[in-house]
């Protein structure tokens, strides 16, 4: 009897699986279904289609033809609308049922919403799709001042948007320093002059309490709670993500910020599997539960669950992620789980060069570099093998590291 697999959920997460199923089970039914109306894109390449620095062509990945060719049903502008995990089947907004064998669950996110006056007023925009970054490309186009609120990876984006597109920004954080979770003040200082030198002010300790609209209901400004206003005919918010889990609320799979999976992306329910960024994994690396929303985490995650798919717990989850700053004058990396750990070290090499590594139990759990990215392959090694270097903390700052600078590892 022929498998018959569906994915749902067309990002790069769910296209691998979807190849993977192709290659590891040549005769078997495939279905992908997509609420966008697009298929598979670069999500990294629509912050330089933003920027005017791109075309459109290089960033969609895969056309129709694609799925056609490996014999794969692509379903677009198709929304789920629930799941008898029972039954195996799968149930569409146009009354189809669609049955399974097994099902990959690849929905990822929706952009948080900020939860203030006004938040939904034209001129506001969320960065996400590639329909997101069209509207920011044709709103930074015609705005002459705005306000990103978001101190994380995605915001920087919108940041650098501004800066590319000649736009003047004010960029409100709620602490004192960009992605203060995983840099310190002196490392974060080197991006915001960064920002500085494009036109881009940070602004610390402060955040959104409304926005500001005219009689056409477009953005003006925005206030912060400290009452200081921010003339704005643009506005871009990177918050986080609301994970896309309503389709499984009536269903036993066991959720959790996510959908909790375990090393071999199954879920809590037999024949259902999760990848992306909605998965909460088990990390065998960190030895705890995770959560990554890089490119390539998800896209070796839809492979590695295709597999299982296959062949059951044939294939564990084991991937150090990695997230690149190409918006400067200068590179910047981070890898792991920079947020995380019990400890850390850190180094201050020049006004451009800097570095953080995260520890855990005396081992590398994650870090960040900005512009001397040499160092991360010797990191990232340590993490995968999971050498204790609690001990040699400065050897692990040295400007030109290698693994070989260590000394022999104590037994822990």
């Amino acid at each position: 009897m022929t498998a018959s697999y569906v994915i749902i959920g067309d990002g790069i997460a769910g296209s691998s699986a979807a190849e993977t199923l192709r290659e590891e089970a040549p005769e078997a039914d495939i279905t992908v279904i997509t609420d966008e109306g697009e298929a598979l894109y670069n999500r990294i390449l629509i912050k330089e289609f933003a920027k005017g620095k791109l075309p459109e062509a290089p960033i969609s990945i895969h056309d129709e033809s694609w799925y056609d060719d490996r014999d794969i049903d692509l379903r677009l502008n198709t929304l789920v609308t629930g799941i008898d995990t029972g039954a195996h089947t799968v149930g569409t907004h146009e009354g189809e049922t669609i049955e399974y064998d097994k099902l990959l669950v690849a929905t990822g996110g929706t952009p948080t919403q900020l939860p203030v006056e006004n938040s939904d007023a034209d001129g506001i925009s969320h960065f996400w799709t590639f329909q997101d970054a069209r509207k920011i490309k044709a709103g930074m186009e015609a705005a002459d001042n705005a306000v990103v609120v978001g101190a994380g990876l995605l915001g920087i984006d919108l940041a650098a948007i501004c800066g590319a597109q000649d736009v003047s920004g004010k960029y409100l954080m709620r602490g004192n320093a960009w992605w203060r979770y995983a840099l310190s003040e002196e490392g974060a200082e080197i991006m915001h002059d960064a920002m500085r030198e494009r036109g881009v002010e940070p602004v610390f300790e402060s955040g959104v309490d409304r926005f500001e609209v005219d009689d056409d209901g477009h953005v003006t400004a925005a206030i912060d709670p400290n009452g200081d206003r921010y003339e704005a005919d643009f506005v871009g918010i990177a918050i986080g993500l609301n994970f896309n889990t309503e389709i499984l609320e009536d269903t036993d799979i066991k959720l959790d910020n996510g959908i909790v999976v375990d090393e071999y992306m199954q879920s809590s329910v037999e024949d259902v599997y999760a990848a992306g960024d909605l998965t909460q994994f088990h990390d065998l690396i960190l030895g705890e539960r995770a959560q990554n929303g890089s490119w390539g985490s998800a896209k070796e995650q839809g492979t590695v669950a295709a597999r299982n798919m296959v062949n059951p717990e044939s294939e564990e989850f084991r991937w150090v992620s990695s997230y690149s700053i190409t918006h400067f004058d200068f590179p910047f990396l981070s890898f792991g789980h920079p947020t995380l750990g019990d400890d850390s070290v850190e180094r201050k090499f020049s006004d451009t060069e800097w570095r953080r590594v995260a520890l855990k139990d005396g081992k590398i759990v994650g870090g960040v570099l900005i512009g001397n990215l040499a160092a991360q392959s010797a990191y990232k090694q340590l993490m995968r093998e999971q050498v204790y270097v609690g001990d040699q903390k400065e050897v692990l700052m040295q400007e030109d590291f290698s693994v070989d600078d260590l000394a022999a590892p104590t037994e822990q």
